[in-house]
């Protein structure tokens, strides 16, 4: 149990046979009346976002998550084979557990899977990742100046938008949180 005086950007409670996290909390005392604790909750299955009051020193069941780290092996059909990197135990997700993220999977990399008992919650990826560019408009010299970009399709098969001066076969970094361009990697 968490009291409500606990409550901090990232806490997990269970509420409503699920798990939210919260996003934002203010401890609010008016002048008159007791105190109360005004949060902003998102559901960690569904992504929904709930605005909820709860008395100040409430106690809420805290939602109890593992986070393990594990290794993609290889993909069967539309089913992603992690491996668990502690106990070599082989663990099958959808790509629909994974989520949008699913784009930038690729085989051998190491993700953390957060699990609520038996159930898959996230899938979190490293923040930047290096992937060799497979398909783009040809980069001509001296396109560096404009600023301009241009559709780049990546190994996994993702489209990420790139400056004009990138080719076809360079390996570039892509941030997976908000699938923008890095820089190239050399």
């Amino acid at each position: 149990m968490i009291s409500s005086n606990d409550f901090r950007p990232g806490v997990t409670i269970e509420m409503d046979n699920g798990v939210w996290r919260v996003v934002e909390f203010l401890h609010v005392k008016p002048g008159k009346g007791s105190a109360f604790v005004r949060t902003k909750l998102k559901n960690v299955q569904t992504g929904s976002v709930l605005e909820k009051n709860f008395r100040a020193g409430e106690m809420m069941p805290q939602a109890v998550l593992e986070k393990s780290t594990m290794q993609h092996t290889y993909k069967e059909g539309d089913q992603f084979i992690f491996m668990d990197m502690s106990s070599y135990e082989e663990a099958t997700l959808t790509a629909a557990q994974i989520g949008d993220r699913v784009k930038y999977i690729k085989e051998g990399m190491e993700v953390n899977v957060i699990m609520w008992g038996k159930q898959v919650l996230e899938v979190e990826l490293p923040n930047s990742v290096t992937y060799e560019v497979i398909q783009t408009d040809p980069g001509l010299k001296g396109d560096s100046a404009t600023g301009s970009s241009k559709p780049a399709i990546i190994e996994t098969g993702a489209q990420v938008m790139v400056p004009l001066f990138i080719s076809t076969g360079e390996k570039i970094k892509v941030d997976t949180r908000t699938d923008t361009y890095l820089g190239r990697d050399n």
